[in-house]
This record gives structure tokens, C-alpha cells and sequence, in this order.
């Protein structure tokens, strides 16, 4: 896609966190064309027309999503923007919030105004310090021109919007865990139904929507429904932001069309593989998702087909593996964040995470059993489904996944007492 639409890195003669310089560059027209010209009905519709689907990772359409809250229930209604980016290989969040923050401010304050919210939130992870303090100059400056506060380009919408920093868990990631921690709880995820748009933060309706999606909401609402749904598949459809990290030769944040090969994100944005090597799996949504070889990335990455192909887009954080890549030490790495990152409210969650984290370190080890590979999998089919969030099962595909799509490795570790790749382990370590 020729047309710039969500970051604009290669313009750097702009200061984007100025608001001055977004102002500039049209910025805050979208809001006032919703709030000054649209009914919230109106936007709402605009959104749900537009086909616009979660960016967080499980894709839910963003429009429908908003019209679950319900009107007449006499509680505020609060939006919260879940900037909590928690997920291994994924990184494009954190690029808006710190390249582009009034865009974000647009879509939350866009969104607001259709479901009838006047406090909304920031959940901003802990550890993104600067993208903290970028955020709080971005509020500031809106509030003191206007763009957030009492009656909004005249009208009777008023809107207040707070950042609240986490403390560095994962959970709060998910969204009820994120309300549950919003509230000075432990973030311990709650069983839905009721689902937060009807019982959410303070026992209140509450939208929780992802940083890329909200940022997109400002684009849907300044050049049309029809204009966003032509971009990309039916299904799904809209510019897209990919995270590409690993063996490549030029990691980074790349926008184009939802639907984009794999292949040609690999290839021709992120440059290929590094000197020497050849592609051998990647994973294509952060490292809950299952696993692909070489051989099946012939595949667009939409929502639909890279469920087809086994996997799911997810966050988008697409991590590329090379020739060199122990898969048992990667599926440690990755066994180890998830065991370290259960909340442990959920005993298949807390205990399995944990033996997958043991055993599979005992493999890599050269300290395995053929009977370790059986009980791998026989822990993880125990995960699936019986947990009250997906945590569980964000521990127990990529196990599922390696030992199917690479059992011959994991036999080796078991038979020859380790490892040949030593360059391999050394480069995912």
C-alpha cells in the first residue's frame, strides 16, 4: 500500500508527538468531524460498517464489540485502551504510542463519544517508560487545546482520559485481568460471562479495545467505512501493522494491507533472511500461536487464512527462525516466559505450565525420555480449554505445535544426550 496511513516513520522532518506538527498534518479532523457533525450511532455504525477487527489478537469485530454495551443501566460507561504489550515478538504498539500518540488519542476519544463514555483509561505497560511520559505530554497538550475536557467543539460531550501504569505482568494483558488490576487487585482473570461490556470496570460497562485498533478508528472515521473495507480481504480487512524479529535482515514494525504474503514480509520488507541462511519455521502471531515450517508460509496473513494454515495472525508478531535454530531450546525460552507469567489461579494453567517448563528444559538438557516427549503432549492436551483464560492455552499450542512440526529434533535431544546446533542455541538464547 503506496498511501501512509498509521505511522509515518519515514517522514522525520515531523515531530508527531507535537501537537502543533499533528495538528498540522490534519490531525484531530476526524474527531472533530464525529463529535461535531455525527451522532455516536452514527460512528458506531461507521466502525461496524467498516469491518474493522480487533488488533489485539483474537480479532473480534470492533463495532459489534461496542454495541453489546448497554444504555439504559444508569452507570457510567468507561473505555479502556489496552496498551499493556506483553507479547514475545511483538512490538507495534509500543510504536504508535511513541511515535504517534495523538492518533491513539483520536480513536480513544472517537471511541468514547460512540458508546457514550466520558472517563476513559490508558493501561500502559509498566516498562515502556518512555511511551509513559510520551502519553502524559500527549494528554496534556490535548486537554489544553481543547481536544479532551468539558464540551468538545461546543457540543454538550465531555471527556476525561487517565494512564495507569502496570507493574510488568502479563496476565494484565488479557482484559479482565487489565480491569481486575485497574481496580488494585491482583489481576486474576475473570469468568466470563458476564462479558466486561455489560459488567466490567467498577462493576460498570466497559470497551476494552487494543492501541492498533483504536488508532485505526480515527482513519475509518476520516475517509470512510468503504475506503477501509477496500483494503485487504472481506473478512477482515484494513491496513495492519507486522512485527517482524529474528533471522531477518532488517527487523522493524512494517505497514501494509491486511492479507500480505508471509513470504513477502519476509522477503521484501524485512529483507530476507540473514547472509548464509535459509528460512525454517516462523512464527506468525507472538509466541502463543502455533508454529509453521518453511514449507506452509505460502500463506496471506489474515485472520482467516493463517487459521487455515493451522496457526493464528494473533498480534502479528511475526518471529523468523533460521536453519540454525535448535527448536527445543526455543520451545524452552518460550515455555519459561509462560510458566513464569501464569497468575496461578487456575490449576491446570499453574501446574501445567510448570511441567512443561521442567520437562522441556530436561530435554533440552539432554536429560530426556522418550516417555517426556508423551507426557509433553499429554500435559498440554490437559491445558486446552480448562482454563479461565487463554493463558493456558498460550503455554500449551507452541508445545503441541514444535513436537509435531519438529519431533525428529526433539527425539535427537533425547537419543544423542543434547544439541549439534550450538550456533543455534547460542542465537535464541
Amino acid at each position: 500500500m503506496s498511501e501512509k496511513v498509521l505511522l509515518r516513520f519515514e517522514d522525520v522532518s515531523a515531530d508527531l508527538t507535537d501537537i502543533s506538527q499533528y495538528v498540522a498534518d490534519g490531525g484531530y479532523e476526524s474527531t472533530r468531524k464525529a463529535i461535531a457533525e455525527l451522532s455516536p450511532e452514527e460512528v458506531l455504525a461507521e466502525v461496524k460498517d467498516s469491518g474493522l477487527r480487533g488488533r489485539g489478537g483474537a480479532g473480534f469485530p470492533t463495532g459489534l464489540k461496542w454495541s453489546f454495551v448497554p444504555k439504559d443501566t444508569g452507570k457510567p460507561i468507561y473505555l479502556l485502551c489496552n496498551a499493556d504489550e506483553s507479547e514475545p515478538g511483538t512490538f507495534k504498539d509500543r510504536a504508535i504510542i511513541e511515535k504517534d500518540p495523538h492518533q491513539l488519542l483520536e480513536g480513544i476519544i472517537i471511541a468514547s463519544y460512540a458508546i457514550g463514555c466520558h472517563d476513559a483509561y490508558i493501561y500502559i505497560r509498566g516498562e515502556f517508560a518512555d511511551g509513559y511520559d510520551i502519553l502524559c505530554k500527549a494528554v496534556a497538550q490535548a486537554q489544553r487545546e481543547g481536544y479532551i475536557g468539558d464540551r468538545l467543539f461546543g457540543t454538550d460531550y465531555s471527556l476525561n482520559v487517565h494512564i495507569h501504569r502496570g507493574a510488568g505482568a502479563y496476565i494484565c494483558g488479557e482484559e479482565t485481568g487489565l480491569i481486575e488490576s485497574l481496580e488494585g487487585k491482583r489481576a486474576y482473570p475473570r469468568i466470563k460471562p458476564p462479558f466486561p461490556a455489560v459488567q466490567g470496570l467498577f462493576g460498570c460497562p466497559t470497551i476494552v479495545n487494543n492501541v492498533e485498533t483504536l488508532a485505526c478508528v480515527k482513519h475509518v472515521i476520516a475517509k470512510g467505512a468503504s475506503w477501509f473495507k477496500a483494503i485487504g480481504p472481506e473478512g477482515g480487512p484494513g491496513p495492519k501493522l507486522f512485527c517482524l524479529s529474528g533471522h531477518v535482515r532488517r527487523p522493524g514494525v512494517y505497514e501494509a494491507p491486511m492479507g500480505t504474503g508471509l513470504r513477502t514480509l519476509i522477503n521484501d520488507y524485512a529483507g530476507g533472511m540473514l547472509e548464509g541462511r535459509t528460512l525454517k519455521a516462523v512464527i506468525p502471531g507472538g509466541s502463543s500461536v502455533p508454529i509453521l515450517r518453511a514449507e506452509e508460509t505460502d500463506i496471506a496473513m489474515d485472520f482467516d487464512s493463517v487459521a487455515a494454515a493451522g496457526s493464528m495472525l494473533g498480534s502479528a508478531g511475526v518471529i523468523v527462525m533460521d536453519d540454525s535454530t535448535c527448536m527445543v531450546h526455543a520451545l524452552r525460552a518460550i515455555s519459561h516466559f509462560y510458566h513464569h507469567e501464569s497468575c496461578g489461579q487456575c490449576t491446570p494453567c499453574r501446574e501445567g505450565t510448570g511441567w512443561l517448563d521442567h520437562i522441556v528444559t530436561r530435554v533440552d538438557l539432554g536429560d530426556g525420555t522418550d516417555d517426556d516427549l508423551a507426557r509433553l503432549d499429554s500435559v498440554a492436551g490437559g491445558m486446552l480449554g480448562n482454563t479461565i483464560c487463554v493463558l493456558a492455552d498460550a503455554a500449551a499450542m507452541p508445545v503441541q505445535s514444535f513436537l509435531s512440526k519438529f519431533r525428529d529434533e526433539f527425539a535427537a535431544h533425547v537419543h544423542d544426550g543434547g544439541c549439534a546446533l550450538k550456533d543455534g542455541r547460542r542465537a535464541v538464547a
